[in-house]
C-alpha cells in the first residue's frame, strides 16, 4: 500500500520501487508499487533546522511521523508552532483524543508533559512504550531539551527550530540540505516544499483518518504500556 503523501513527502527521499504484478490486457489495473520512505522522523535524537526552508522540512518531518508511525508514536506540537507549521487557530483541536497528536498550550507545558511521561515509565519499569517527538522552536529551552534527549535515548526525540545549541541541517529555499556527514546522512539531498495551507489540509486528513482506527489514551494519563 502506498503511503499518502508520496507524491510530495517521498519525493526525492524513495528508495526502491517494487512493482506489481502485470495488468490484464483484457481487464487492465494500474500497477502498484511498494515505496519505501527515507525521510525518518526518528532516524536522529534531535534534528536541529535552520534555513529558509527549514519550516517547511518541520512539516514535512512531522506530518511522516503522523501519518506513517502515528501507530507506535505520538507527536507532540506546542500551540504556537501548531499556529506556525500548520495555521491552527489558538482553540483548534483541543479534543483529548486527537489520535496520534497532542498539542500542549506552550513549550514549557510540552516538556513538562514530556518530563512527567518519561519520569512515570521509568519509576513503573516500563521498557517500551510510544516514541514521543516534539516538533517545536526550542527557544530557551535547549539545556532542558538536551537533558530529557540524553536521559531517555529510543524513547523522545525531537525536530527543532529557532536556535539550537546541538548539530543543525541547514535547508535553503529551494530545498537542499547542507549540513556535516553525519547529520545529512538523515536526509536526501533535496526536501520537498510544504507550505502551512498543504500542511493543514494533510493534517487534518491524517486526523480523520486515523480517528475512527486508534483512540489513544487520555494524555491526562501516562501513554505507556508495559513491556
Amino acid at each position: 500500500m502506498c503511503y499518502p503523501f508520496r507524491h510530495r513527502i517521498y519525493t526525492a527521499a524513495i528508495a526502491g520501487l517494487s512493482p506489481g504484478p502485470a495488468p490484464n490486457a483484457e481487464d487492465p489495473q494500474p500497477a502498484h508499487f511498494t515505496y519505501r520512505p527515507m525521510l525518518n522522523p526518528f532516524a536522529t535524537p534531535a534534528a536541529g533546522l535552520k534555513g529558509p526552508g527549514a519550516t517547511s522540512t518541520a512539516r514535512v518531518l512531522a506530518l511522516t511521523a503522523l501519518d506513517a508511525h502515528g501507530d507506535d508514536s505520538l507527536v507532540v506540537v506546542p500551540r504556537p508552532d501548531a499556529i506556525t507549521l500548520f495555521g491552527l487557530a489558538e482553540d483548534e483541536l483541543l479534543d483529548d483524543d486527537t489520535a496520534g497528536l497532542f498539542i500542549p498550550g506552550n513549550l514549557d507545558a510540552a516538556l513538562a508533559y514530556l518530563e512527567t511521561e518519561l519520569a512515570i515509565r521509568e519509576k513503573s519499569g516500563v521498557s517500551q512504550g510510544r516514541r514521543l517527538l516534539l516538533v517545536a522552536d526550542c527557544a530557551q529551552e535547549a539545556e532542558r531539551i538536551t537533558a530529557l534527549l540524553t536521559h531517555h535515548p529510543d524513547a523522545v526525540f525531537a525536530i527543532l527550530l529557532g536556535h539550537w545549541t546541538g548539530d543543525q541541517a541547514t535547508i535553503d529555499d529551494e530545498g537542499l540540505v547542507e549540513a556535516s556527514p553525519a547529520v545529512a546522512s538523515n536526509y536526501p539531498s533535496h526536501l520537498p516544499a510544504m507550505s502551512r495551507t498543504e500542511a493543514r489540509d494533510r493534517l487534518m486528513k491524517v486526523l480523520d483518518r486515523h480517528k475512527d482506527t486508534r483512540k489513544p489514551p487520555s494524555r491526562r494519563r501516562s501513554t505507556s504500556r508495559r513491556g
